[in-house]
């Protein structure tokens, strides 16, 4: 009785986390490959300088991965080829849990990225998950041959073959669109500015000694009788802003920050012009010119004041640029290039080169 409530509880909460962590990451395979290139960046220099040439294929490694995950999560809940399906399993648990540790005991990525941009979690928090994970997957794995599976072989193939093919179409679109929902702080909605400030003031608990007894307040104590021993902050998860590093300058050098957040602002983003695509960029040219004194539009990059003109005057892009954080700009739109539109600061509308809006679309948004 207790190894069957054992085995269903295993089985729902291992295939039901793959098949949510792998959602949440299929909803955004861009940021997928951004944390897989910075895994090879960290492997490169610790291990070999071999993990660059992975680095390319990040895009195609990362979405390799998110079906497998999703494909496992639906194998696990309705049993299908255990064998087969706890051995891969277990293999990628002791990968996933060799990573959080390294990450997380090395301290050299903050960020494992399980649950994409959703749930943050710190490196030892991402480890602490994995290790309670491991021990139902350990179950699963030493009691795989007495599983029975859910659904006739037959059936049970077409759901885990349904769940590969779903999951590619849908990971392929939100390729060639945006995340289907954006859990970014750029996302539609949201004011730049109020992101970058802290949402609370850090309130300090000091502890105190008094007459051997421990005394705690939110005030420093300076009555006499009262030893001073240490300080903490109550609130260290509420005291750091969303937005951090947005700092934008121009090819001159000067501050150009508070400039993007006055007034209708149309960016459109290329945080590398050499990979930006240039499938749609006549459209773009286009919006820029019907938006001419009506919008201020400009580029924000990360690429060299060289290599900006030359992709201006190739594609006769007559319009400003700044200079960002490549990260930074990653981040406010997962396409390069990318557009979006701001008013006063607040993000009116993102969108991918692929689905380049109108200008009458703009103009609309800003009414």
């Amino acid at each position: 009785m207790i190894k069957k409530s054992i085995d269903t509880f295993s089985r729902f909460f291992v295939g039901g986390l793959f098949i949510f962590s792998g959602l949440i990451k299929l909803n955004d395979p861009i940021g997928t490959k951004i944390k897989m290139e910075e895994y090879f960046e960290v492997f490169a220099g610790d291990f070999g300088s071999f993990f660059h040439y992975f680095i390319p294929w990040s895009l195609e490694i990362g979405m390799i991965m998110i079906i497998l995950e999703l494909a496992l999560g639906a194998a696990i809940l309705i049993y299908w080829r255990m064998n087969l399906t706890t051995w891969v399993l277990l293999g990628l648990m002791v990968f996933f849990t060799f990573l959080t540790f390294y990450s997380a005991y090395f301290d050299k990525v903050t960020d494992c990225g399980c649950f994409g941009d959703a749930i943050k979690l710190t490196p030892w928090e991402s480890f602490t998950k994995d290790i309670i994970l491991m021990v139902f997957v350990l179950h699963l794995f030493w009691y795989r041959k007495s599983y029975k599976p859910v659904l006739q072989t037959t059936l049970s193939n077409l759901v885990v073959i349904a769940a590969v093919l779903i999951c590619f179409t849908l990971g392929v679109y939100a390729i060639r669109h945006l995340p289907f929902i954006d859990f970014r702080a750029y996302r539609i909605g949201n004011n730049i500015p109020e992101q970058m400030i802290a949402p609370e003031q850090p309130i300090i608990e000091y502890v105190f000694e008094k007459d051997g007894k421990e005394v705690r307040d939110t005030k420093f104590l300076t009555e006499e009788g009262y030893k001073y021993i240490s300080s903490h902050i109550l609130n260290e998860d509420k005291i750091k802003p969303k937005i951090t590093d947005y700092s934008v300058s121009s090819p001159e050098g000067e501050d150009m920050t508070q400039y993007t957040f006055k007034g209708k602002k149309l960016l459109i983003v290329m945080f590398d012009v050499s990979k930006a695509s240039t499938e749609n960029i006549s459209e773009i040219k286009k919006l820029t010119e019907q938006l001419e004194g009506k919008v201020d539009c400009f580029v924000m990059t990360s690429s060299g004041s060289e290599a900006m003109e030359a992709f201006r005057h190739e594609h006769q892009l007559a319009v400003p640029y700044y200079f960002a954080d490549a990260t930074v700009l990653k981040t406010i739109i997962r396409s390069n290039p990318g557009i979006a539109l701001w008013n006063n600061g607040t993000v009116l509308g993102n969108w991918h080169h692929n689905d380049t809006p109108s200008a009458q679309e703009i103009l609309s948004l800003l009414k």
